[in-house]
């Protein structure tokens, strides 16, 4: 068996980086070496004193220490990376603008007022547990020793399970929209008409080249999805998942 610093070395470098952030986050907080209310999205600090950091520092505060913290430090730790492991194999740029893409279109939505959170961090986390699911839709998935089901319908069972537990329904819901969104135009959009709107911008891969933190894209994964047959555009992709 692995030691816990042999397993963090082996996590691909995106859910590692952002797993990490978070930890980080959630721990300054917790000690008090960070206040929460500079880390807020909070608009009107945004654009009336322009505290643009606001944008980015939301998305690494889950909760402050608690079971539900850990579930989703958990889910980061085994969907982001089944997922940079498997679909995004060699991908890390393809990756890293699945990431980016979700905080901005997260971004755009917490701008409704009904959907307003001052924190998205778990909402980006539902967003990578909506994509796995669809990546690996037939995966048996437990759920506390009490109900097994197809992984599919996951995120809905866990979005179920936080309401019933008291957590708040819009930070999952949004990380579902999110998420099927993105699945949408990448891979049943272009499975469906044989066009890619959505491609892994090149800055990207140049940024992802530059620091050398993974592969570029190689082709790219929309291009590479609209090559299957369209009969098969919700049945998700044969991965084999490890145990």
């Amino acid at each position: 068996m692995s030691s816990p610093a042999e397993f963090y070395n082996s996590l691909p470098p995106i859910s590692k980086a952002y797993g990490t952030a978070c930890l980080l986050t959630t721990t300054a907080v917790q000690l008090g070496l960070l206040n929460i209310f500079y880390i807020a999205l909070l608009h009107e600090y945004v654009f009336k004193y322009f505290q643009v950091w606001r944008l980015f520092t939301n998305f690494f505060f889950l909760e402050k220490f608690s079971i539900n913290f850990g579930i989703r430090l958990l889910m980061i730790a085994r969907y982001g990376v089944q997922l940079e492991k498997g679909p995004f194999e060699r991908q890390t740029a393809d990756f890293l603008w699945m990431m980016i893409f979700g905080a901005l279109t997260l971004l755009v939505l917490s701008a409704i007022p009904i959907f307003r959170t001052p924190f998205l961090g778990v909402s980006l986390v539902f967003m990578l547990l909506y994509v796995w699911s669809r990546e690996f839709p037939n995966a048996q998935i437990n759920i506390y020793g009490l109900v097994t089901l197809k992984s599919f319908y996951l995120p809905w069972a866990m979005l179920a399970l936080d309401v019933i537990f008291g957590s708040k329904l819009i930070p999952d819901l949004l990380g579902i929209i999110a998420g099927h969104l993105y699945y949408f135009l990448t891979v049943l959009h272009p499975l469906a008409t044989g066009k890619v709107f959505l491609k892994t911008p090149m800055w990207v891969n140049k940024l992802v080249a530059r620091y050398r933190i993974g592969a570029p894209s190689q082709p790219s994964r929309s291009a590479a999805q609209s090559d299957r047959p369209t009969g098969v555009a919700f049945s998700g992709r044969s991965y084999r998942l490890n145990g």
